[in-house]
């Protein structure tokens, strides 16, 4: 495996830095016609719909849409089957994922100004969020906790998951997660179909006012067309993992942490930033040796060989810089004073600090959400949290004595934008 290996010194640097992150996914023609179809069919015949494509795409035929969703009792059977220790693990996760995040909850608040105007922001949670999760082989059960805890501690009354079962097959890890999770209806449909399906609700599945969740192409895109109906969390790209390094650190740990990311797949990206050019060989040393025992190796691969660099830099002031105009997903400090470097890294998805801190631990159990941006957007998003699942509403109440002064500078600003109704609203209320 040869990932390449750049130098912040090199005359072309910025332009095979830009090289390296410039990602962009192409528009799929097909794709976009299809999902718009789906999306249209399901709005127009709701749960005929919905059967038609879940029989097509998954191979699950059902009579009734009712048929679709799982009964309560077999999520907790799904629970209640798994091996102990992964029931164990389960549990430990879900306790350090709703800690956290009840950490988060914002209240309401307002305050009196001089003239008795009452002025504040009340706080409420959304009514009815949909979880897609993707099903058949693929067990994401980490992905049910960091996606229905936040929603169930900000207060969402009601939690819709939907999961694609392809042939029937359901995995129990992702129902005992839904069961811990406290999700309140399951529905096994997946696709496009599912999305549109929670957009615009039908007869049997519930209208939702968002949608969260990770999925495929055709999941993204479908997202992407019903934000505006509902809400969507974001639309997110490759994995990403920017480990800086000050050369102390054992190579393989380094290596490996690459590969977390690396292995999600082929388009995956993971950047290794150090002063330490011996270093730098090193950790290529580990990796080419450590591959060979990787399940995905081709995957892992792929990906650093594609997106993939060891980049050599002057100094740990450099690398954050660098990092700051990444802005990546995952940012491991792989140094022996993480909290000195923090004040100067303004970009980041999720910031792992210290040599014990992989970044594989805030994918399961550190607490903290692993629904990150990716793709620079970390410049201006934040991880998935409580806030994403409440609102707030601004609170207004003026006095007589606060409607003097205010319908004055008011009714001026109207009247100078040519709005009279607006100007003598105001008006009216001045003695």
């Amino acid at each position: 495996m040869d990932i390449q290996r750049l130098s912040s010194s090199a005359h072309d640097f910025e332009q095979r830095l830009d090289a390296l992150l410039a990602f962009e996914a192409e528009a799929d023609e097909r794709l976009e016609t299809t999902v718009a179809a789906i999306l249209n069919d399901v709005r127009a015949r709701g749960d005929a719909a919905v059967l038609e494509y879940t029989a097509r795409f998954d191979r699950l035929k059902v009579e009734h849409a009712h048929d679709l969703e799982l009964p309560k009792d077999e999520l907790k059977r799904a629970f209640d089957a798994l091996p102990e220790d992964q029931r164990r693990a389960l549990e430990a996760a879900a306790v350090r994922v709703r800690d956290y995040h009840e950490k988060q909850v914002q209240a309401s608040w307002s305050y009196l100004d001089e003239d008795g105007t009452l002025l504040g922001q009340k706080v409420t949670p959304l009514d009815r969020v949909g979880l897609y999760v993707p099903g058949g082989k693929a067990a994401y059960p980490s992905s049910v906790l960091m996606n229905a805890m936040p929603a169930k501690v900000a207060g969402v009354a009601e939690l819709i998951m939907v999961v694609p079962t392809p042939d029937g097959l359901k995995n129990p890890l992702v129902l005992a997660a839904a069961h811990l999770s406290g999700v309140d209806r399951v529905f096994t449909i997946g696709g496009a179909q599912a999305v549109g399906a929670l957009a615009y609700g039908t007869a049997t599945i519930p209208k939702v006012d968002k949608i969260v969740g990770p999925g495929n192409a055709y999941v993204a895109s479908a997202k992407r067309r019903v934000f505006g109906v509902c809400g969507i969390d974001m639309i997110a790209g490759p994995s990403e993992i920017l480990v800086i390094c000050d050369g102390r650190t054992d190579p393989d740990w380094v290596a490996m942490d690459l590969f977390s990311q690396a292995e999600h797949d082929e388009l995956a990206q993971a950047i290794l930033l150090c002063p330490d050019a011996d270093f730098i060989g090193r950790v290529a040393e580990s990796a080419n040796r450590l591959l060979e025992k990787m399940p995905r190796r081709e995957i892992i691969s792929t990906a650093l060989e594609s997106r993939g660099a060891l980049i050599h830099v002057k100094n740990l002031d450099e690398a954050c810089s660098i990092s700051n105009r990444i802005a990546p997903e995952h940012l491991e400090l792989s140094v022996e004073d993480p909290q000195a470097l923090l004040p100067r890294l303004k970009h980041a998805g999720a910031i792992f600090m210290g040599r014990y801190t992989s970044e594989s631990l805030g994918d399961y159990c550190a607490g903290p959400n692993h629904v990150l941006p990716t793709s620079g957007t970390a410049r201006f998003s934040s991880p998935l949290g409580v806030y994403d699942f409440q609102k707030r509403s601004s609170l207004i109440q003026v006095s007589e004595k606060g409607a003097q002064s205010l319908g004055r500078i008011a009714s001026t600003l109207a009247f100078g934008e040519g709005l009279e109704a607006h100007a003598r609203s105001a008006l009216y209320r001045i003695k």
